[in-house]
């Protein structure tokens, strides 16, 4: 990401922040509306807690997008951790939906043409990472033991 579009992200973010519950439960709402499938992912979740955890990790990738050292082993973490949670390939398009959808909604008028870039730069990356974690961490438990 470029300077500018780190800076949109930024201060579209600080809008957000505002009222976080907002975005999260837009996202999760949407989420589950385009794809019935990712509810069953999250049935017995504490949705509280959840909505808390996806706030903690865009906070995350916002403050450390120009961090490269900081970032990429968090968002590897977090793609090894959802191996487990039966996430496949093609949610990760369905959450960039989901989550450009939230976003929108939110900031309305604010959500220019190029804050979305911005976010959708910043979620490809995400994704990118996460899901290349993702598949290395069930490439692993795959293996027999020798």
């Amino acid at each position: 990401m470029n300077p500018d579009q780190t800076a949109l992200l930024r201060e579209s973010w600080s809008c957000v922040t505002r009222n976080p519950d907002q975005l999260t439960v837009r996202f999760y709402g949407h989420l589950f509306e385009i794809d019935e499938d990712t509810a069953r992912l999250f049935a017995g979740v504490d949705m509280d807690a959840q909505r808390a955890k996806l706030m903690h990790a865009l906070t995350l990738v916002v403050d450390a997008v120009d961090d490269t050292d900081r970032l990429l082993p968090a968002l590897a973490a977090l793609g090894k951790r959802h191996a487990a949670y039966g996430i496949e390939t093609r949610h990760f398009d369905i959450v960039a939906d989901a989550l450009l959808w939230a976003l929108s909604d939110v900031l309305g008028d604010k959500f220019t043409p190029h804050v979305r870039e911005s976010w959708a730069r910043a979620y490809r990356l995400i994704a990118s990472v996460m899901l290349r974690a993702l598949e290395r961490q069930r490439d692993a438990a795959s293996k027999p033991l020798a």
